[in-house]
């Protein structure tokens, strides 16, 4: 009988090999985008357009059905073989065969189609609206101003932001992707609340957005006259995304949390500053903030506290799923400052959203999302 002997680094080697040639010829996964049309959905198809494992196999939006998804962006005229828009009710049969869809629709409006989609669709959905964000239907429709459309999906609805919630994530049907604002608020705050390094009570955050976080579709406080060469807030004590930073923070603190929370609009298209103002438990030090903060994101690929006194800024995460955050003691005793930035289009809305579906999927984390930022 013929023997043949391997060594142990031949045998890695032809490991490799097999495992690569089954990732190349291994059938892609294939998505839809309700909404394509809006900004969330054209993030998601540069994403998407740039992935390994998945191709885009539907794309909806109603009032430019049976157009070129070139025709309303035209910086997708080199990509090939990019399906038209349609209807979403005239692409039903094709959606309920992808393996994953994104829904990119207005608040409000999510909640129907999805119910719909989850009685015969097999697929997992990820829903980039506010509709399936708080666990309270009654705390939704106090701040939506409409009942809940989907109550018994709701409890199925798994909260998106990844670094926290991730292995309940990768066994989720219907996600839920986290808001801009919420995400560059609990990344740098969840920890610290969970470790009681910071009190619950008296949490200030001052939080900066471009204009890309209303939407694409025409509204006068957005016009470039009404935006340019000024700052202004909005939303003042009322804001949406309060309830939701609440309910992250709330549950991590183990008791509810009332955050002071007040956004502006800054003439630019892209990009979230927030700075964030906390109050020390006793005998606890910026520093020990710091530290706590680097531990705890010290393996993430996309989430870093910057090194020394820099601070983060909106540029420096452009077109990014990069999260930067910093930590610095504040001139009033027992008081720190903390700042986070992120792309509000894509660690904000479809980044985090593609970083959830390659948990979904089975996909490794970073997939797609290794760009590095762009500046200038």
């Amino acid at each position: 009988m013929l023997r043949i002997q391997f060594s142990l680094p031949l045998l890695v080697a032809l490991l490799y090999v097999f495992a690569k040639n089954d990732a190349v010829t291994a059938p892609k996964k294939t998505a839809a985008v309700l909404g394509a049309s809006g900004y969330t959905g054209a993030e998601l198809m540069r994403l998407l357009s740039v992935h390994s494992g998945v191709d885009v196999k539907v794309i909806t939006a109603d009032r430019s059905a049976g157009k070129p998804f070139k025709a309303i962006y035209p910086q997708f005229s080199h990509v090939k073989n990019l399906p038209m828009l349609t209807k979403w009710e005239d692409s039903r049969a094709d959606i309920e065969t992808c393996d994953v869809v994104f829904c990119c629709l207005p608040h409000g409006t999510t909640q129907e189609i999805i119910g719909e989609l989850a009685k015969s669709c097999p697929a997992k959905i990820i829903d980039l609206s506010a509709d399936f964000r708080l666990k309270d239907v009654e705390v939704y429709a106090q701040w939506y101003g409409k009942p809940h459309a989907a109550v018994d999906l709701q409890p199925e609805a798994v909260y998106g932001l990844t670094e926290v919630n991730r292995e309940a994530i990768r066994s989720a049907r219907l996600l839920a992707n986290p808001g801009c604002y919420p995400t560059a608020a609990q990344l740098p705050l969840i920890p610290l609340l969970r470790k009681k390094q910071i009190s619950s009570e008296d949490i200030i955050i001052d939080a900066k957005s471009g204009t890309s976080g209303a939407g694409r579709a025409p509204k006068e406080p957005f016009l470039f006259c009404e935006v340019a060469d000024g700052i202004h807030a909005y939303g003042v004590a009322s804001h949406r995304h309060s309830p939701e930073i609440e309910a992250g923070l709330s549950e991590a603190a183990g008791k509810e949390t009332v955050v002071n929370f007040t956004p502006h609009l800054m003439p630019m298209s892209r990009g979230i500053l927030e700075t964030i103002y906390v109050k020390l438990s006793d005998g606890v030090t910026v520093e020990e903030l710091k530290k706590a903060l680097e531990e705890e994101y010290e393996h993430e690929s996309f989430v870093h506290v910057l090194e020394g006194t820099s601070l983060p800024q909106t540029r420096h995460v452009r077109g990014s799923n990069h999260v930067y955050m910093n930590v610095v003691k504040d001139r009033l005793p027992g008081r720190a400052i903390i700042v986070s930035a992120i792309d509000n289009l894509v660690k904000g809305a479809s980044g985090q959203a593609i970083q959830n579906m390659n948990l979904m999927l089975g996909f490794e984390e970073t997939t797609g999302l290794t760009q590095s930022p762009q500046f200038p």
